[in-house]
């Protein structure tokens, strides 16, 4: 069924930047890392560095941000698609300014290669067609979704990201299944 045929029935599509906030980061850290490797692992302080990878660019946005946008959008009587993300787009630079590492440069066959063999032995969760994806990621307007719903993120993209390590310090978690804290090794 279209929107266009059915104009009696409001439709709104919304998108949504790389979503983050504390109790997700154990699922996260099993969806990327995997779940061999402890959250405690994944501090800043022992990541002195980070790849300076072309083309690394991403939009984050806390869930809580998301969810007050969902609910505008349906107490609204807006239509259409709307994108949601908060400043600035994340690039490696600010990524590594954001985890206090220096930047390598690496280039990206050499990393992609690395990934690859990592998912081939079931070492990382993550393939290598993700880590193409993430590279080709479209940058995201979210002008519309101001103008139209007068939503603006409370976090910024930086707070918004630094759910994931401060979750990971915290050993958060959830009661939900996806979202519980889980064990080294455990599924």
């Amino acid at each position: 069924m279209r929107a266009r045929e059915n104009s009696d029935i409001r439709v709104v599509r919304i998108r949504t930047g790389f979503l983050f906030q504390e109790p997700a980061a154990g699922e996260q850290r099993r969806i990327f890392v995997g779940r061999f490797v402890p959250g405690p692992l994944l501090r800043p302080d022992l990541l002195p560095r980070v790849p300076d990878l072309q083309g690394l660019r991403f939009q984050v946005l806390h869930t809580d941000d998301a969810a007050q946008a969902y609910l505008v959008a349906v107490r609204g009587d807006v239509r259409g698609a709307f994108d949601l993300a908060a400043q600035p787009v994340i690039d490696a630079n600010t990524l590594g300014t954001q985890l206090g590492a220096r930047m390598v440069k690496v280039p990206r066959n050499l990393m992609r290669t690395a990934l690859s063999a990592a998912w081939q032995a079931h070492a990382v969760p993550a393939s290598p067609y993700l880590f193409d994806a993430v590279l080709r990621l479209p940058t995201m307007d979210c002008e519309r979704t101001r103008n139209l719903l007068g939503w603006h993120p409370r976090r910024t993209a930086e707070e918004a990201l630094d759910a994931f390590p401060k979750g990971m310090r915290h050993g958060s978690g959830e009661k939900t299944r996806p979202l519980a804290r889980h064990r080294v090794g455990q599924r």
